[in-house]
């Protein structure tokens, strides 16, 4: 190989490194969540009479912001995630783009979303996808710093985007949608208290708040888990009492739930905290996704 040709060849690499490093900045995997989120919303909205276009852009509009928001939390926490051994190695704390780069990279993907779900879809849905930017830069990511009831404040714009996916095809707010972000906001609160409780050493040498101060079996944090899947439970039996779903979604809730439940009182009598609480990590991952399938197949 020539020395012009292994120049172009070095040059294309470190394009492509650079690109998956913006991306990476985007947290893909979140914003799929967030997509899946929000389309159950907007299917559930549009009621059977979906807009291929109206949802083609919603999405679009919403990976846009989500991944600007993130990124814009990432550079935030750029030196929080300095000092953790599972964040170090992103792409602002590991010098692999320059602070400023995150920041404006950031701030043109939210704006630019923001405004695609504006002239797209409706300003309802760009005002809550707004509005989940605010709560998640403004409120939880600085809490991260003070307190451990962060994860009270920081559930509530994880709960949001059914409720996004709703307003995109309504243009108006119901019961349905609260209901949906009930679900989502109660099924969070296992889900992170678990993850801070796995790093928990991680988080304290960066100097975030996710657990509250409990002794070394965790049993404050362990209960947390456990008395949250039984609310759980509870609200995610509202569509079948609503009339919003049928006996297929009832029977897979209680099982989800309970499996849930089961593996928070798990986390609460096992002495080996680490096993128990990977299992409530992959229960939780599980159960969101094959609830809210259920519940948009069995809609009544």
């Amino acid at each position: 190989m020539s020395a012009e040709a292994a120049a172009v060849a070095a040059s294309l690499g470190g394009a492509r490194r650079r690109i998956a490093d913006y991306i990476a900045l985007t947290k893909p995997r979140v914003v799929s969540m967030i997509l899946v989120t929000t389309f159950v919303g907007y299917y559930l909205g549009a009621a059977g009479a979906m807009n291929p276009w109206i949802g083609l852009n919603l999405m679009a509009g919403i990976a846009l912001a989500a991944g600007g928001t993130l990124a814009l939390n990432q550079y935030f926490e750029r030196d929080l995630d300095a000092l953790m051994e599972r964040t170090r190695s992103r792409p602002l704390p590991a010098a692999r783009l320059r602070p400023i780069e995150g920041l404006v990279f950031g701030l043109l993907l939210a704006i630019f979303g923001f405004v695609w779900l504006s002239v797209a879809v409706n300003w309802m849905s760009a005002a809550v996808i707004a509005a989940i930017a605010v709560l998640y830069l403004g409120a939880y990511t600085p809490l991260k710093r003070v307190s451990w009831a962060c994860f009270i404040i920081g559930a509530v714009p994880g709960a949001l985007p059914p409720v996004a996916g709703w307003v995109a095809a309504r243009g108006s707010l119901d019961v349905e949608p609260f209901i949906l972000f009930a679900i989502m906001y109660l099924w969070q609160l296992p889900h992170t208290l678990a993850i801070a409780r796995l790093y928990r050493r991680d988080y304290e040498a960066a100097g975030i708040h996710l657990c509250p101060p409990d002794g070394q079996r965790g049993l404050i944090v362990n209960s947390l888990v456990a008395g949250d899947c039984i609310l759980l439970i509870a609200a995610s039996l509202m569509p079948v009492v609503m009339g919003y779903a049928g006996r297929i979604y009832l029977v897979l809730a209680v099982l989800l739930g309970f499996g849930m439940l089961w593996c928070g009182w798990d986390l609460i009598r096992t002495p080996d905290r680490a096993a128990s609480t990977r299992r409530v990590i992959m229960a939780s991952l599980v159960y969101l996704p094959v609830l809210l399938l259920a519940l948009a197949l069995d809609r009544i």
